[in-house]
């Protein structure tokens, strides 16, 4: 995600799915906490609802590249039974910016990220993989007029997208992408859209895949502070049915 500060223009981090072609600025750190209340399919039945609560930090190293690390708090609720609360797989993130992106020129921004999970998260109460994934995912970015547009490409090359009982249960391979565009309408309020989707090689059967969109935006309170929030609808068994998102982010 997205770092710096938020003087001027609100800019597109969370609550936002697709990354963006930034990075955090030299030797600052970017915090976001966000929480998203998940209504799951039918086909996860008897779970029927899963909370989810990130904790994200990123570090600017150099002028173009950040390390950081996330972890979830989740809660799943299930017919009849008591929920279930624990720790998820843990991230550690980093983020290459190969080309800044140019206001004046047609260039884009291009970005490279790469993630590595570790399986922390516990498999019998379905909070965890498993499994070690490590993935990349390339980043284009383009101002055009008023409007923002992100294109994200990449895959997971071991494991799979699973963050409690949301995403694909295939391993291996498992290609991901989307996009984005989001526009300032107000000095210091972002609004956008987004559709991003998985799959593994063997297609959209067996929670093979997952697609989801997501209308959201960000408020800025002040300058390094904002208030993020979404809602969101999914199709295939790995993507939730309905969802909402609230969150902080805080450069500091």
């Amino acid at each position: 995600m997205l770092a710096g500060t938020l003087a001027g223009p609100a800019l597109a981090q969370q609550p936002f799915y697709t990354d963006d072609a930034d990075v955090t600025t030299r030797h600052r750190f970017h915090l976001e906490i966000s929480n998203q209340q998940s209504w799951l399919q039918r086909s996860a039945l008897p779970a029927t609802k899963q909370s989810t609560t990130v904790f994200q930090l990123n570090y600017g190293l150099t002028k173009n590249f950040e390390i950081g690390m996330d972890g979830p708090l989740i809660a799943l609720y299930q017919q009849q039974l008591p929920a279930t609360v624990g720790n998820g797989d843990f991230n550690i993130t980093f983020k290459l910016r190969l080309r800044p992106e140019s206001s004046s020129g047609r260039m884009p921004g291009i970005t490279l990220s790469c993630a590595i999970e570790t399986p922390a998260g516990s498999v019998q109460k379905q909070l965890g993989s498993g499994i070690a994934d490590y993935g990349c995912n390339a980043v284009v970015q383009k101002l055009v007029g008023l409007w923002t547009w992100r294109i994200n490409s990449g895959g997971i090359f071991s494991g799979n997208t699973l963050t409690g009982l949301v995403g694909l249960r295939a391993k291996g391979f498992v290609y991901a992408g989307g996009g984005s565009v989001t526009r300032d309408v107000l000095p210091r309020l972002l609004l956008g859209a987004e559709i991003n989707g998985s799959a593994a090689r063997q297609g959209t059967a067996l929670g093979k895949a997952t697609m989801q969109t997501q209308f959201g935006g960000k408020f800025a309170l002040r300058d390094n502070l904002s208030i993020d929030f979404g809602v969101l609808a999914g199709w295939f068994s790995g993507a939730p049915r309905t969802g909402l998102q609230i969150g902080i982010s805080k450069d500091f």
